[in-house]
């Protein structure tokens, strides 16, 4: 989105055409997948505890220590990545990309 919004102003500011080279634009999404990440973790960590009182199921034949250790850890914590994949992907790729919508 950010490239098809600002790819155009380039002519009268030569700042953004970094936005027409990949290189920039997979720099820039990983950094806000980061940041997305960092920003949105702990509250959805807190949101997974509470909805999820058992935590991950653990064996019984498993290390001792997994017993002590992995009581109430929370599953699901792969909607985070793939949330801030998509989040930063929509934003930082052209939508007029025809291999954008099959991958997501």
């Amino acid at each position: 989105m950010l490239p098809d919004l600002l790819t155009p102003l380039a002519g009268e500011y030569q700042f953004f055409n970094l936005f027409r080279y990949i290189t920039f634009r997979t720099g820039g999404a990983t950094i806000t997948a980061l940041i997305i990440s960092l920003m949105f973790g702990p509250a959805m960590i807190r949101w997974l505890k509470s909805h999820q009182a058992e935590g991950q199921p653990i064996r019984a034949d498993g290390p001792e220590s997994h017993l002590v250790t992995k009581i109430g850890t929370p599953t699901m914590g792969g909607l985070l990545i793939l949330g801030a994949f998509a989040l930063s992907t929509l934003l930082w790729m052209p939508l007029s990309n025809p291999y954008l919508w099959p991958v997501l």
